[in-house]
């Protein structure tokens, strides 16, 4: 996001892709604290799986995304996991569960159940992390008074429905809202060049003899 934004340490990120779900506060290059992160499944997991059950094609994030806009929100009631509860973590296993049981118990589906679907399973995502971003602010501002900044990045950072909900929260909170250009939340070489940069300019330099690893967490905290 500090490619297409002008946005000072430290500030709050909200990063959603397939493999994360998790808000941070990022304190300068390489210094990440954890506030909260999924319990289970990550949200850009949760919409690919959601759309291979309603069997709406590939990249299922953005099918459904489509789909969320033709159908009705309010059409089924999905439950929304974790609301009201204490932090910032978060939850997305349950939620799948409810849409699978909600599509065996339709039967043969029409094109109208699915975007019903689509929009309600995408509106119980929204909520919850309206729901567990107000969490953040809190902890963010009183640990960090000076931070202004909301940033959203990661593959999920793409939907606009999520960008509209994050920056009207962002308003009420007193938060500028920023985030990468759509063509910049999906995975690239630009991301891994800017990163490179970022820590080049901070005289942050690696040798190669380090241990390869799967998963290299933002912050170690348990």
């Amino acid at each position: 996001a500090r490619l297409s934004a002008d946005i000072q340490f430290p500030y709050l990120l909200l990063l959603t892709s397939g493999g994360h779900c998790q808000v941070l506060a990022v304190e300068g290059v390489g210094q990440y604290r954890k506030l909260g992160a999924t319990v289970d499944d990550s949200a850009g997991e949760a919409f690919d799986k959601v759309a291979k059950m309603l069997d709406i094609g590939y990249p299922g994030g953005p099918n459904l995304e489509k789909r969320a806009v033709l159908g009705k929100a309010d059409r089924f009631s999905f439950p929304v996991p974790m609301r009201g509860r204490h932090g910032c973590a978060f939850s997305f296993s349950g939620l799948k569960t409810a849409v699978r049981v909600c599509i065996d118990g339709l039967g043969q589906m029409t094109e109208t159940d699915k975007n019903d679907i689509c929009a309600s399973f995408q509106m119980a995502v929204v909520a919850q992390v309206r729901d567990r971003l107000n969490h953040a602010f809190q902890a963010f501002r009183a640990a960090y008074p000076t931070g202004r900044d909301l940033v959203v990045a990661g593959g999920v950072a793409a939907n606009k429905t999520l960008r509209t909900a994050l920056k009207e929260m962002a308003q009420a909170n007193g938060f500028i809202f920023s985030a990468p250009p759509i063509e910049l939340c999906t995975d690239n070489g630009v991301m891994i060049a800017w990163a490179g940069m970022e820590r080049f300019c901070q005289n942050m330099t690696d040798t190669l003899d380090f241990r390869a690893r799967p998963r290299w967490p933002l912050d170690t905290q348990p």
